[in-house]
C-alpha cells in the first residue's frame, strides 16, 4: 500500500523537484515559503525579483522557487516555467476585489506549454481573516473544475500560522508518489 511506496522512496535517494511559487504581489508567497523552510514569518518583504529554497518534505528535496508577484515582474514569471514539476498558486482569500485579476493570471499560466500537466496546488491563503472566502469559493470562481489536463488541488491555509500548509504538502507527496507508479 501507500506505507510501502513512501519507505520505498525513502530508501532511495533524495528525489529533486522543481516548484514554482506563484501569485500576485502581497499573496503570501514568502511568507509560505519560510513556512515551509521553518524559518521566522514575523518580518517579511516584498519580493523583489525571485527567491530560492530547498525544503526537505516526505523524502523530497523541493527547490522552490519564490517569485514576486508585482505587475510589473509578472510578464518575466514564464521565463522560470521551464523543467517545473509543480506549481503552486498562491491567492489572498481576504482580497476579494483581486479576484478577477488573479483568476486571469492563473488562467494564462496554466495555458503555457512549459506547464502542460504540470499539477497544481492552489493555496487559499490567509484563512485566518474574518473576510477570506473559503477555498471552495475561490475554486469556483476560479473555475478550477475546468482544468482537465493536470492534477489540481486548493487548500485553505494560513501561512501565518501554518494551519493547511502541511496538507498541501501532503498533497504534493501523494503526486510525486503517484507518478512514481
Amino acid at each position: 500500500g501507500l506505507l510501502s511506496v513512501i519507505q520505498k522512496l525513502k530508501g532511495s535517494p533524495e528525489q529533486e523537484l522543481r516548484i514554482v511559487l506563484l501569485g500576485l504581489d502581497n499573496a503570501g508567497k514568502t511568507t509560505l515559503l519560510k513556512r515551509l523552510a521553518s524559518e521566522e514569518v514575523s518580518t517579511i518583504t516584498p519580493t523583489q525579483g525571485f527567491n530560492i529554497k530547498s525544503v526537505h518534505s516526505h523524502g523530497l528535496k523541493l527547490n522552490v522557487w519564490d517569485i514576486g508577484g508585482q505587475r510589473s515582474i509578472r510578464p518575466y514569471w514564464k521565463k522560470y516555467l521551464g523543467s517545473t514539476d509543480l506549481l503552486i498558486y498562491v491567492i489572498d482569500s481576504a482580497d476579494q476585489k483581486r479576484f478577477e485579476e488573479t483568476g486571469q493570471e492563473l488562467a494564462e499560466l496554466t495555458e503555457d506549454e512549459a506547464l502542460t500537466g504540470v499539477p497544481l496546488l492552489v493555496f487559499a491563503n490567509k484563512q485566518d481573516l474574518v473576510t477570506a472566502a473559503p477555498a471552495a469559493e475561490i475554486a469556483e470562481g476560479l473555475s478550477l473544475h475546468t482544468y482537465r489536463d493536470r492534477e489540481w488541488q486548493i487548500q485553505a491555509c494560513s501561512a501565518l500560522s501554518g494551519e493547511g500548509v502541511q496538507d498541501g504538502m501532503n498533497w504534493i507527496s501523494s503526486q510525486i508518489i503517484n507518478r512514481k507508479k
